[in-house]
């Protein structure tokens, strides 16, 4: 049998190629990777200590997590969006990336058409390669927001799926309460399985974010503790099932992954008695965000997707290159300054574009700009 062919998720190369420059004695400013500059908060931290001294068992949990934590995680929706779900309703996963996997075995058979918007997360893509199912993707700009829209569903026959972001990674772009509606609403009666990705609920930047739960409790949502809770390395994430795949999942669990780590789901609970210091973080972003947004466009990269949301900005560097892959590795060769080429995120068009991520200090997002702009006027 031959080994599955799947294209690279270019991003970990360019940490790879960053770190073995930081073993040479390089000093890198790290702009590739949607990782906080922050840590778990204090409240998560505690939580974790607790268990440890205190001799609480840490040894494996039901597949489907923590009942403790599902709680908590129900009347964040509750409190948040006004949605009410039970524990029964929820699934802790290995992260976000753990969640993928199982929603995608639950939800679709191989050789299943699924959608989604391109630029985007390239993992989507990858995963269901590996599991069979065909990847059919929406070519999204401008125009859209970067946005899937139900004018570009109605020109594509056969679909089983839907994955939407919004907030979106690479772009920072976010669906309207009003446009994931009709999303939803076009999804359910066409029996079009929506995926939502919502990974980055908490870090918006004056607009709010809608969990599709909102409209309709057939989508399934994956939400982390690795973004706004700062936990990245901790790999614990969350799923709302619906219930004609709540038992698939469950089994798949099971013999996939036996239960989420323990002592993650500990901090993860944890971590919702330290909301007001993870809010907190959603300045720093802020002010990072804010440099990037003035300082790339006096350096003439001008066209940027709207970052609404998350921590990235993509922008088109086609006036600077055609090959966004040797761009990014002359960056952070000459300059040491690591970023992320569009082609993760575009296969087609993404040879024009660049992801900046701002999840670090704003020092690091500073000195990153200084290095950037120095190195655009000698090039």
């Amino acid at each position: 049998m031959a080994n599955l062919d799947i294209d690279p998720f270019i991003v970990m190369e360019v940490m790879s190629q960053a770190a073995k420059l930081e073993q040479e004695g390089a000093d890198v400013m790290h702009m590739e990777v949607g990782q906080p500059g922050t840590g778990a908060c204090q409240a998560s931290v505690a939580a974790v200590t607790k268990a440890m001294t205190e001799g609480l068992s840490l040894g494996y949990t039901v597949a489907l997590g923590q009942p403790e934590l599902r709680q908590r995680i129900a009347n964040h929706y509750r409190q948040n969006y006004g949605v009410g779900l039970t524990i029964d309703q929820i699934a802790i996963t290995a992260g976000a990336s753990g969640a993928f996997v199982l929603a995608f075995l639950a939800a679709f058979k191989k050789g299943d058409r699924v959608a989604l918007a391109s630029p985007g997360y390239p993992a989507y893509r990858n995963i269901l390669v590996a599991l069979g199912m065909e990847v059919v993707t929406l070519p999204c700009d401008d125009g859209t927001g970067f946005q899937p829209t139900v004018e570009i569903l109605e020109r594509v026959d056969n679909l089983a799926g839907l994955i939407v972001a919004s907030p979106a990674n690479p772009t920072g772009t976010m669906l309207s309460e009003t446009e994931l509606k009709r999303l939803t609403d076009y999804c359910s009666s066409r029996f079009i399985r929506l995926i939502s990705d919502e990974i980055y609920h908490g870090l918006t930047y004056g607009k709010e974010a809608t969990t599709a739960w909102s409209f309709d409790k057939q989508t399934v949502v994956i939400n982390s503790f690795s973004k706004y809770f700062s936990m990245t390395g901790w790999r614990v994430g969350w799923m709302l099932m619906p219930p004609d795949l709540a038992q698939s999942i469950e089994r798949l669990a099971q013999n996939l992954f036996i239960c989420p780590p323990t002592v993650s789901q500990v901090a993860a609970a944890g971590s919702f008695d330290g909301l007001e210091e993870l809010d907190n973080h959603i300045e720093v972003y802020q002010e990072s965000r804010a440099l990037l947004l003035q300082r790339l466009p006096q350096m003439g990269i001008t066209r940027l997707a709207p970052a609404d949301g998350a921590f990235y900005v993509y922008a088109f560097i086609g006036h600077l290159t055609d090959n966004s892959l040797d761009w990014c590795k002359q960056l952070l060769n000459e300059a040491h300054v690591a970023a992320t080429p569009g082609v993760d995120f575009d296969q087609d068009r993404g040879h024009q574009w660049a992801r900046f991520s701002f999840a670090g200090s704003t020092q690091t997002v500073t000195t990153a700009l200084d290095r950037l702009e120095k190195w655009l006027q000698k090039s």
